[in-house]
């Protein structure tokens, strides 16, 4: 069966971009080639490309959500079925992969294009872009790193495969997975270039701002467990863009309530399909929906009863307002979290329960908010993790989050699904929370296949 799950991955793939490098693929077989600042505009602006696409597969792993035994047996995909269970076989969803790495292709043509054009170093609009492109190809970089690479220990990173670095358009260049040491460099250097290029706002949906970028650096700097930097680009994000919606100004009974491009969002970022986790499919975790108090708001708009299964709820506070795609972009939101959290860890308590109460104000019954005033940091902390789990949930945020906390002994979790009487289990420690790559992507390009 194996042998034929392959052979059909490799035809489909070779019938479908008909070229020998898969990584390379161009994204439009239309595309002249371009040689202006305003073909590359134009490729930054390609919403379809440059927001969409991003991999999902690594939160079809998390412990947020389970599926009835019909949706397992009668509307998941063998992939998706495998994922879900955490079990260790090849898989053909190039999509998960490809869509990223579409992205970074873009962004690369408009920094060769920045490069060549003459007097562009002093030129408003090329910095612009460069800032723009620099940001794009940090943040399609950290999805991939978070999916297919082992958690960041700084203790092993240099000697750990990361991911693919595509640094320039060139088709020719074979591929070469750097360590994951190597690959956070890049993100981080990526997103520096961005803050030092962007604007502190933007207007235009869909682009990136210094205050997304330097949201970008929080997220990257806290998993890779360097809380101080972490701190510090998250305090940076909200000095120039703080805003937050104020649950109680939203209609609960909504079907999707939360609107697209809302205050808090600081860049806008979809998934591939989300396939078991899509509205109709995902059913939340009861003990999940039950650590929500009565009086949070987020129990009503982030979720929609049931009438089968029975007592059941599924996830509608999609930031994109869709029901089959999980929104995995960056927002003010996640940003006072990972202040929150960082604050506690570093020592500076009052910062953390200033941040964690900024949030949660605006998440209950205006008429029934209690701020936290828990002084004890072990304790804050594990709070503000919850918190950060009932906030960011279906937002890509638990996958990576499992995998960072699984390295302290404190938060380490087995998780388990139970399917039709059958357990399965994922451990801390597997080597699995680095998703296997794409077999064509393995074969074709080939790439090392993830350490089991």
């Amino acid at each position: 069966m194996k042998t034929l799950y392959f052979s059909i991955g490799i035809f489909a793939l070779v019938i479908l971009s008909a070229c020998n490098k898969f990584l390379e693929e161009k994204p439009d077989i239309k595309m002249v080639i371009p040689k202006s600042l305003d073909d590359a505009e134009l490729l930054l602006n390609d919403y379809s490309t440059m927001n969409i696409g991003y991999p999902a597969i690594g939160e079809w792993g998390t412990d947020e959500y389970y599926v009835s035994a019909e949706t397992f047996d009668g509307m998941m995909t063998v992939d998706q079925r495998n994922a879900y269970i955490w079990k260790d076989e090849p898989y053909f969803d190039v999509t998960q992969w490809q869509g990223s790495f579409k992205t970074v292709f873009n962004a690369n043509q408009v920094l060769e294009i920045i490069n060549k054009v003459e007097g562009t170093a002093s030129n408003e609009k090329a910095r612009h872009l460069s800032g723009i492109a620099h940001f794009f190809r940090a943040f399609a970089f950290q999805q991939l790193a978070e999916v297919f690479a082992p958690p960041y220990d700084g203790a092993t990173a240099s000697t750990e495969m990361g991911i693919p670095m595509r640094l320039d358009p060139g088709i020719d260049k074979p591929s070469e997975r750097a360590s994951l040491k190597q690959s956070y460099e890049q993100i981080i250097t990526d997103y520096k270039l961005a803050v030092a290029l962007l604007p502190p706002k933007e207007s235009i949906p869909g682009r990136p701002s210094r205050a997304a970028a330097y949201a970008g650096l929080a997220r990257a700097y806290l998993y890779m467990a360097e809380y101080e930097k972490a701190y510090l680009y998250a305090d940076s994000s909200l000095k120039l863009h703080a805003e937050l919606l104020d649950f109680n100004n939203l209609n609960v009974t909504a079907e999707l309530p939360f609107e697209r491009f809302n205050t808090e969002v600081l860049f806008s970022a979809i998934s591939n399909n989300a396939g078991p986790m899509s509205l109709n499919n995902g059913l939340i975790d009861s003990n999940l929906y039950d650590s929500y108090n009565d009086n949070d708001l987020r129990k009503l708009l982030f979720f929609r009863s049931n009438s089968y299964p029975k007592d059941s709820y599924s996830f509608k506070g999609n930031y994109d307002q869709s029901i089959a795609t999980l929104f995995v972009g960056l927002t003010t939101s996640e940003v006072y979290l990972i202040k929150a959290e960082c604050a506690v860890r570093i020592g500076k308590v009052s910062e953390a329960l200033d941040a964690l109460n900024s949030l949660l104000k605006n998440r209950f019954n205006k008429n029934r908010f209690t701020a936290v005033t828990e002084t004890d940091a072990n304790v804050l902390l594990s709070n503000i993790l919850l918190e950060r789990q009932k906030e960011l949930l279906f937002r890509g945020r638990r996958w990576s989050d499992l995998k960072r906390l699984n390295l302290d002994p404190r938060f380490r979790k087995t998780i388990q699904r139970n399917i039709q009487g059958q357990t399965y289990s994922l451990s801390p420690d597997s080597r699995k929370y680095a998703f296997r790559l794409p077999e064509p992507a393995v074969v074709i390009g080939n790439i090392p296949q993830n350490i089991r």
